[in-house]
């Protein structure tokens, strides 16, 4: 995985979580304005100026989480913080559409006494980190919107640092739903010495088999955000602007309530959805089948199967992964609920089934090319053979049909690269379902990049890069609204016309069984 450099203020800069990508960092003005794509009725409101953060602080200077990963309106959230101040406040932001900012300041706090909260604890065997704080303020969300918040921890020292939290739409009926990656942001949270990638070694021999949301995310390289500010709100940003029905969710909603997309019209995953539980899964397959449009605007998606399980503070938060079904004692005893990628035996059930593309390979940069100038989303936009320079990275998804693929499938973007040594193709498909429902899968991390008014690898002579992907991504959203996309834009095949190995064999319309056990 790999985070474009954030910058959306002058002195606001975040750093990468793995690999630095200077091209995608936000360090100049950009070259156009965030568009509106279709004019919302109502009188955008006013915004908030100054949410961003300009003084990090030190390591651990000011730091917290919450005890609910996502809240309904009304609910009563407890906040953790440590802090090394005298003293502290706490902001709560609503990210969106407003005039002057793209935030709003809902809600601030008395000034706390600051407390300085006991260190991590690691528990064995699985290299858990948790923070064994106790709470230091109750927020009550009644009256605040359905949205992705950003609550600031402002220490008397100057030191900020964020707490995301999100606040769910309690009916999603005839929304397009933004899903916050949670699963992701918290399997790289390093905070405490461990991820699910790494231990204090710095290697994977020591890594985590088990995370928590009962610690912070990490200060220097996610401000206690998450991946929230590096792939997703570029993304909440431009959806909003365009006036559509928005609901919000996290993926852990999708495990802990059925019905969260019922009745969707759409459902939206953003740059870097990694981390599936069974239960998740099946919400979009599930949804898809009874015609609720998905996008998948990034690379990688559904690839880790992880499962959920309590901790103290609550149900579904602690994510566990070992990543082999050996290691992972569950095999012994419930096999399909095993932690190994979705797509390796003894129970494979690759994504493709849901996507339409594959994981193939990182790091890579490459050009998007375009062969698909009739496809609704392209028509009028490019021309054959186009580049859309370097918009496919650092992971990226290809058609391949030695694994279950749903046809008819059609691809838009079919883009020569080579990866660690080996020539292969990105793909950005289309497929629809007996349901109506269109999916769209972008097969690269740098879609919502892409779309950004800030991000440098964007930009292109005359912007056609970051025009063309924003109006494409504007007919995405103006179909999707309306219901099911493939009742009145059908999935045209064209993997045998773009050279696809085993296309020719494609006779009859093919849905793979996507369900899993859970």
């Amino acid at each position: 995985m790999t985070n474009w450099v954030a910058r959306r203020r002058p002195a606001f800069v975040l750093a990468t979580v793995l690999f630095a990508t200077a091209a995608c960092s936000h360090d100049t003005a950009p070259t156009a304005q965030t568009p509106v794509t279709t004019s919302p009725t109502a009188k955008v409101p006013e915004g908030t100026p100054g949410w961003d953060i300009h003084n990090p602080g030190a390591d651990h200077a000011i730091e917290g989480f919450t005890d609910h990963i996502s809240a309904v309106p009304g609910d009563h959230v407890r906040v953790y913080v440590s802090t090394t101040a005298d003293t502290y406040q706490v902001r709560a932001y609503r990210m969106g559409n407003y005039a002057k900012s793209e935030a709003q300041q809902v809600w601030i706090s008395d000034k706390l006494p600051g407390k300085r909260q006991p260190a991590p604890v690691i528990q064995a065997p699985t290299n858990t980190v948790t923070a064994p704080w106790e709470p230091t303020l109750t927020l009550d969300t009644k009256g605040w919107q359905p949205g992705d918040y950003l609550l600031r921890l402002e220490a008397d020292s100057g030191a900020m640092q964020y707490v995301p939290l999100t606040v769910r739409t309690p009916s999603n009926k005839g929304k397009i739903v933004i899903i916050n990656a949670v699963t992701t942001w918290q399997a790289y949270n390093a905070w405490g010495g461990y991820s699910l990638y790494h231990g204090p070694s710095g290697g994977s021999s020591d890594r985590a088999h088990a995370v928590s949301f009962d610690r912070p995310y990490q200060a220097k390289s996610m401000s206690g955000a998450g991946d929230f500010l590096f792939f997703e709100l570029p993304f909440v940003l431009f959806a909003e602007r365009s006036g559509h029905d928005l609901g919000y969710a996290t993926d852990a909603d999708l495990e802990a309530d059925p019905h969260v997309l019922d009745g969707a019209a759409a459902v939206i995953t953003l740059s870097h959805d990694e981390y599936w539980s069974p239960k998740m899964r099946n919400a979009f397959v599930r949804a898809r089948d009874k015609g609720t449009n998905l996008a998948f605007l990034g690379g990688n998606d559904a690839y880790r199967h992880m499962r959920f399980d309590k901790t103290p503070l609550g149900p579904n938060r602690l994510e566990i992964d070992y990543k082999s079904f050996e290691e992972d004692p569950m095999s012994a005893t419930h096999p399909d609920l095993a932690t190994q990628e979705w797509r390796y035996p003894p129970n494979s059930k690759p994504e493709s089934a849901i996507l339409g593309n594959y994981y193939h390979c990182n790091p890579v940069t490459a050009d998007l090319v375009a062969v698909n100038t009739t496809n609704w989303l392209t028509k009028g936009l490019v021309t054959a053979g186009q580049h859309l320079p370097r918009m496919v990275g650092d992971e990226y998804n290809t058609v391949d049909l030695s694994v279950p693929t749903p046809r008819p499938l059609e691809v838009l973007f079919h883009s020569p690269l080579t990866c660690r040594g080996q020539s292969d193709f990105a793909d950005v498909t289309y497929y629809t379902t007996a349901s109506g429902a269109g999916v769209f899968a972008a097969g690269t991390e740098y879609w919502v990049c892409g779309i950004d008014p800030w991000c440098k690898r964007a930009n292109s002579p005359e912007d056609t890069t970051r025009r063309t992907m924003q109006e494409i991504t504007t007919r995405l959203l103006d179909a999707y609204a309306k219901g099911p996309a493939g009742r009145t834009h059908p999935a045209a095949d064209n993997l045998v016309q773009i050279g696809v190995p085993g296309a020719a064999d494609y006779p009859n319309p093919n849905a793979p069984n996507a369900l899993v056990p859970q």
